[in-house]
């Protein structure tokens, strides 16, 4: 089997699953893990994947998605170069469990990716905080763009202990105005601002914004950096974003019941 992922998470479930070595290319914004995609062709940013440089490797198999707004465009590339493809959409956890089942079954590791998913649902255990906190996971500053409805991150602060106040919106996701953030009250709110290093996300954009300073997070400070990788990635480092978003739950309850 010859694959080529596009889409970091497809990438990283592949490798997950063991089967690195079928990769003979990946999207410019895989880069985990960084000993297999370093070795690898790559084909294009993430937005701007290159099918015919696609088509003249010649792979048995082509994993994309459509999780980011654009890359239909880049699906429909794909399939025009008449090479299968397995086009990932997840907005549950379910979802992406079910993803990973899928691409196992393409490369002959049932087990593997039976395994994968045991794995990452005994890592993230349903902490059952009453009332649940609330966090808003936040993709882009400027317009303030966050997680809604559709999107695995609502299962991800479900089992943490949290809940989205934007989950009853029915879109992946969407901008939200001030008026909008005051009205939901989030009690915490993690950025996680897509194709930024975590080490430039910058807290201040968020507890300085015009118009935010009575949304609870600003006022006590709950905004915390959470790298895109871990949240924004449907894969096995879902994982990571949620022992990372557990962390923020329990600090938020020490200070509500130190302040009580």
């Amino acid at each position: 089997m010859k694959l080529i992922a596009h889409t970091a998470s497809n990438t990283e479930i592949v490798c997950a699953l063991g089967m690195a070595h079928t990769l003979i290319g990946v999207d410019a914004d895989s880069d985990y893990p960084p000993e297999v995609v370093n070795g690898l062709p790559k084909l294009g940013r993430d937005l701007a994947f290159d099918a015919a440089a696609v088509a003249a490797l010649k792979p048995d198999l082509v994993l994309t998605s459509l999780t980011v707004p654009g890359h239909e465009k880049v699906v429909a590339e794909l399939r025009a170069t008449g090479i299968p493809v397995f086009v990932a959409d997840p907005v549950s956890l379910s979802d992406v469990y079910a993803d990973i089942r899928a691409i196992a079954g393409h490369l002959d590791a049932a087990a593997a990716g039976e395994a994968l998913i045991a794995s990452m649902q005994a890592a993230m255990p349903t902490c059952a905080d009453t009332p649940p906190v609330r966090i808003g996971i936040e993709w882009w500053p400027k317009p303030a763009i966050v997680a809604t409805g559709r999107s695995w991150i609502n299962d991800l602060l479900q089992r943490a202990g949290a809940s989205n106040p934007w989950a009853h919106r029915t879109e992946k996701s969407a901008a939200v105005t001030p008026e909008e953030a005051v009205a939901a009250q989030p009690e915490a709110m993690v950025i996680s601002w897509c194709g930024v290093d975590e080490a430039n996300y910058r807290v201040d954009k968020v507890l300085n914004r015009p118009g935010w300073a009575t949304v609870p997070a600003v006022r006590h400070q709950h905004v915390y950096p959470i790298t895109e990788a871990h949240l924004g990635r449907p894969g096995p480092r879902l994982v990571e974003g949620y022992r990372r978003i557990r962390a923020i739950v329990e600090r938020v309850r020490q200070q509500q019941t130190a302040a009580d």
